[in-house]
């Protein structure tokens, strides 16, 4: 099965969802929210940073690597099959992920 996934996925947040295909998209949608090194007590979850700040085109090939690692890395239920991008409409040097994942069951 394949699904859509944005960082707006995430709320509204269930804890201890019993649905996998929910557990799944949200799990993805937090690591496309979280930056690497803002969870106390878990520094290397999320994505990086260093994207922040680089040119577009630059940061867009950053961060579809960064999303492909972080998610095999954080939750081995999904696999990436497409990482695109939305723009903001209000702000265009803002990149929203975009990302299908698969998941494996």
């Amino acid at each position: 099965m394949k699904f859509t996934v944005t960082e707006n996925d995430l709320y509204p947040l269930s804890l201890n969802e019993t649905d996998p295909v929910k557990s799944v998209r949200q799990n993805v949608a937090l690591t496309l929210s979280t930056f690497r090194g803002s969870v106390p007590l878990y520094r290397e979850f999320g994505l990086s940073p260093e994207a922040l700040d680089k040119p577009v085109n630059v940061a867009r090939t950053m961060l579809v690597a960064d999303i492909r690692e972080c998610v095999e890395a954080y939750e081995p239920r999904a696999t990436v099959t497409d990482v695109r991008f939305e723009v903001d409409k209000d702000h265009p040097e803002k990149l929203m992920p975009v990302v299908e994942v698969e998941i494996n069951e």
